[in-house]
């Protein structure tokens, strides 16, 4: 019996198991998926924790539930990929044989890359919210401080969901002024890109918002050091930012996993092709979501339009037909703007944010680059649309994996 095996049963690799589960017991291949974890975290719901805007229970439940019975379901720490061999080798000395193999390991976050970040002030004054433990601990701060200067910043790009920092600058103003102390919060966005954001289209909507915001914004910061007993970030040319809470993305990498491999980059992201999302290096790996080095955004909505592609991928692979080379790129992010507002935006490799109509062209409902409560709504929705409908390998109809330029004005 031939073995196709998934590393990582987070968003993308939990998507494919189900896309593909069906297909291939009717091929009589032996589908198994493997994760250390034996929960599953809605990571965009990270962003609304710190705020009170979600509970733990909202954002985490148990792996096993996604994953269909006749999947075989390991959880297990993984040593080691051998690629020349296909083999998985486990920290318990098992070890696995595929056929096929995909990675879907994810990133995250390495706070230990600048000196002092992850020092005396972490989880005290300097938090980061791309992680479970680290949105908890902030909401818990949150609720307390009494205000003073809150920076977010970014250390470096690439990052998960590249929006979320400026959304949780947006939430913070809402927020506070909510809890009529925004008068007492003075709110500084650092960031090491020339702008607000990696799209210049998308950088020009957003810069007003920060304006309007009262949100200053510090950019071409590229951070040397956190410096926590004067509490301050300074960048390499010496330039100095005082915070009295730090709200950081630190620089995200792929899993160590690809390091001991040998098969990533210098972040340990693995070499893909990025319109088949087949490993460069080896041709029965495939590698789909935040594990790639593609030069796509690293958000939710890429590993889901990116499994539809790959799904048909690996049947044809299977089939020793010739790949497609599909996948374009193509992003759809919600970003929440406060007061239950949010703008959408939708790009791929080569269109930057457009303005327009989503879904349906010349209707919407959905507007693009466009403030509204209806986007606001629909990312709220989402929840729901990832847990019973993303997850499990469902079509969300009217919505395509690649870029639809119908009702969008470029």
């Amino acid at each position: 019996m031939k073995r196709l095996v998934i590393l990582g049963a987070g968003t993308a690799g939990t998507m494919m198991t189900n896309h593909l589960h069906k297909e291939l017991d009717k091929m009589g291949w032996k589908l198994t998926i493997i994760d250390e974890r034996e929960e599953h975290y809605y990571q965009p719901g990270y962003l609304f924790l710190p705020f009170d805007i979600y509970e733990p229970e909202d954002i985490v439940k148990p792996i096993k539930k996604f994953i269909p019975r006749e999947v075989r379901l390991l959880t297990d720490k993984i040593e080691k990929i051998d690629a020349e061999k296909s083999l998985v080798k486990m920290r318990n000395g098992d070890q696995l044989h595929y056929d096929v193999l995909i990675i879907a390991t994810g990133a995250k976050i390495a706070p230990e890359e600048v000196e002092g970040m992850k020092g005396s002030e972490w989880q005290q004054s300097v938090f980061d919210f791309y992680t479970f433990e680290g949105a908890l601990a902030l909401r818990n701060k949150l609720r307390e401080w009494e205000g003073g200067k809150l920076v977010v910043h970014i250390t470096e790009m690439p990052i998960k969901c590249p929006v979320a920092p400026l959304e949780f600058a947006f939430l913070a103003d809402s927020y506070f002024k909510h809890k009529n102390m925004r008068d007492r919060v003075e709110i500084t966005y650092v960031t090491p890109l020339s702008g607000a954001f990696t799209k210049p289209k998308a950088t020009a909507a957003l810069d007003h918002l920060l304006e309007e915001k009262n949100i200053a914004i510090e950019s071409d910061f590229a951070i040397a050091e956190v410096d926590n007993e004067n509490r301050k970030i300074i960048d390499y040319g010496g330039r100095e930012i005082p915070f009295d809470l730090l709200v950081t993305v630190p620089t995200n990498k792929g899993d160590d996993l690809i390091a001991r491999s040998g098969l990533g980059d210098d972040l340990n992201y693995v070499p893909t092709h990025k319109g088949s999302l087949q490993s460069l290096q080896h041709p029965n790996i495939f590698v789909i979501g935040d594990a790639s080095n593609i030069p796509a955004s690293k958000a939710g909505s890429v590993a889901h339009f990116e499994a539809e592609i790959l799904s048909e991928n690996i049947l044809r692979y299977i089939k020793g037909e010739p790949l497609k080379e599909e996948f374009d790129g193509h992003a759809n992010c919600f970003v929440e703007t406060g007061n239950g507002k949010a703008l959408l935006i939708d790009f791929n490799y080569t269109h930057e944010p457009v303005e327009g109509e989503f879904p349906f062209p010349g209707v919407g409902p959905l507007r693009l680059l466009k403030e509204s409560r209806m986007n606001h709504m629909g990312k709220l929705a989402f929840k729901w649309i990832y847990w019973n409908m993303l997850l499990k390998g469902t079509h969300i109809p009217f919505v395509s994996a690649t870029m639809q330029e119908a009702g969008k004005h470029f």
